[in-house]
């Protein structure tokens, strides 16, 4: 299938490792442009360097209220256009409730939900001009509550309202808005609650994965891949019917509505 991607621009944020290094790669494979903006500049610059396609690798932190609309700028002075907006990027601090204090919280929102809102408003007129597409990757920790990840669930929460906001603004102003929540995908935050869970139980790391998934109502975890496809394919304008969406890929781990 031809996503009709090959000569969009895209910003892509997180871009240094895990799910934002594979969405840079899959949107690169078919034939995109790419901003590649993390904090990290030699992680971005080793993979500007891999792609295919031209790129351009812009150090960021998105917690600052400067950042987005300098980041969309550097896109635009370097392409001249935007047509589609990844925001990927953003931790947030597991832990019991009682023991977060208020700079946890305000540093959770401060980067996942504030930068992805400020990078949606600076992008919003010039994805207008090129009937573009935010995708937003946020986490089914917003779909169910869990009592040590009430930072992250509450981050993730708040972001698919801004999603569904955002597309029935977009329905009038021609710019497409759809979300991606990934579950436990196979990532160096991942991996780390694996070593650490290996430790607990005595196990070595290939069995405790594979107990942590069971535990989790799943076969087994997802690869970063995985969810860079479906960025692929939310993204194209071969789908454009696919508005407001919010698109659960966790293997089936979220059973509620």
């Amino acid at each position: 299938m031809d996503l009709k991607l090959a000569g969009k621009i895209a910003i892509v944020t997180g871009a240094s490792r895990g799910i934002g290094r594979a969405i840079a790669e899959t949107l690169s494979a078919e034939g995109v442009k790419i901003v590649l903006a993390a904090r990290s500049v030699d992680l971005l610059d080793s993979l500007s360097s891999r792609l295919p396609t031209q790129s351009i690798a812009y150090p960021v932190d998105l917690r600052y209220p400067e950042s987005a609309p300098a980041l969309v700028s550097a896109a635009l002075e370097h392409f001249g256009r935007l047509d589609l907006l990844i925001n990927n990027a953003g931790a947030t601090q597991r832990g019991d409730f009682l023991s977060l204090p208020d700079e946890l919280w305000a540093d959770g929102f401060a980067l996942k939900f504030f930068g992805a809102m400020r990078l949606c408003r600076a992008a919003w007129p010039h994805l207008q001009k090129t009937n573009g597409s935010i995708t937003n990757i946020i986490g089914i920790g917003g779909r169910t509550g869990s009592a040590e990840f009430a930072i992250g669930g509450t981050v993730n929460a708040a972001l698919m309202n801004l999603t569904k906001v955002l597309a029935d603004r977009g329905v009038k102003d021609g710019v497409r808005v759809n979300a991606i929540n990934p579950g436990s995908i196979a990532t160096d935050r991942l991996t780390t609650r694996i070593q650490k869970f290996a430790a607990q139980k005595g196990l070595d790391e290939p069995a405790a994965a594979r107990l942590m998934a069971q535990e989790s109502g799943i076969a087994r975890f997802g690869d970063p891949e995985e969810i860079a496809r479906a960025v692929a394919f939310l993204a194209s304008p071969a789908n454009a019917y696919i508005h407001g969406a919010v698109l659960d890929i966790d293997g089936g781990q979220t059973r509620t509505l």
